[in-house]
């Protein structure tokens, strides 16, 4: 397979699913805004900008953070390269690219998902839509995903295509962790209180684990258990763990294709195992902060590594 194929598949992929994850910390910031102040309001909404990297953006346009500006500029903003109505067109466009080596169900999924939003995104964010519109890009992102699942071989191209995933899903779950600790709180003197509880239940939310762990748990919301679910739970699929087990076992897929190991295999490998081996203690004792620090470097070099070996710019 070319190169240039595997980027495509790649960013595909990598672009639903920062679509998705995006969506979904837009939910959770609008559920705890909904629940506070005017003044707190702005900043969870502040707290979304940060995690998705696009504070300083949308300060340089708007200046003043507000609720349906923020989710405006987040969701379709035309002076925003990093909105989701330009994630799903760039999913498209590389989609496009690749459409010999996907199936007639994953380029009509990603059309339609197209297609769809692109309706529900031409026109401003309004408070009485932004629900269903983020509910839209959740469940047509999860349409492609669910159409790969079901119609494409077991080969290269599938395994590009999860790697893709778990690379990103990592990468979104380490953020809204180390954000949980830098931003959200308005002081230490908050830690352990009812606005505590809120802010970890709108971690769990923005990853999809909020029920999950309530299942596991009791309905108990435990900070540090909240924290060795999201990093070292092998079974929940937005955990660093999870992500790192299935990324060696894609890597694995893409020996049996090619027959040779490659330097970013090594990468992995010795990543998987760190995280399987760990104890949330240990994690604490070196400093979370650290940890996420460290652990979104190593996805962004694990990444590079993966684009380099297989040549995804020739």
């Amino acid at each position: 397979m070319l190169g240039r194929t595997a980027w495509g598949i790649t960013w595909m992929f990598r672009y639903l699913v920062r679509a998705e994850n995006t969506a979904r910390l837009l939910e959770a910031g609008l559920r705890m805004a909904l629940t506070r102040g005017d003044a707190a309001a702005a900043d969870e909404w502040r707290s979304v900008l940060v995690t998705l990297g696009q504070l300083d953006a949308y300060e340089a346009r708007h200046g003043e953070i507000t609720g349906l500006a923020v989710a405006d500029f987040i969701l379709r903003g035309a002076d925003n390269p990093a909105s989701v109505r330009a994630m799903i067109e760039h999913a498209r466009t590389n989609a496009r690219m690749v459409r010999t080596a996907i199936t007639r169900e994953v380029w009509e999924a990603v059309n339609e998902s197209w297609m769809a939003l692109g309706e529900a995104l031409a026109r401003p964010v309004r408070a009485a839509s932004l629900g269903t519109t983020l509910g839209l890009v959740r469940r047509q992102a999860m349409l492609v995903r669910g159409a790969m699942e079901a119609t494409m071989l077991r080969n290269e191209i599938f395994n590009f295509a999860r790697i893709a995933s778990h690379l990103e899903a990592a990468d979104s779950t380490a953020r809204i962790l180390d954000v949980k600790y830098h931003v959200l709180l308005p002081s230490l003197a908050w830690v352990g209180s009812e606005l505590d509880n809120a802010q970890w239940e709108m971690v769990l939310r923005s990853v999809a684990g909020e029920r999950v762990f309530r299942w596991l748990n009791a309905g108990r919301l435990d900070p540090r258990g909240i924290a060795e679910f999201l990093i070292l739970d092998g079974r929940f699929p937005n955990s660093l763990a999870y992500s790192y087990a299935k990324l060696a076992s894609n890597m694995a897929g893409l020996v049996r294709e090619y027959g040779e190991e490659t330097p970013a295999h090594a990468l992995v490998q010795h990543a998987a195992r760190q995280l399987k081996g760990l104890s949330i203690g240990e994690v604490f004792d070196f400093g979370l902060h650290e940890f996420l620090t460290d652990f979104i470097t190593d996805n962004r070099r694990i990444a590079e590594a993966i684009a380099a070996d297989y040549r995804f710019t020739d």
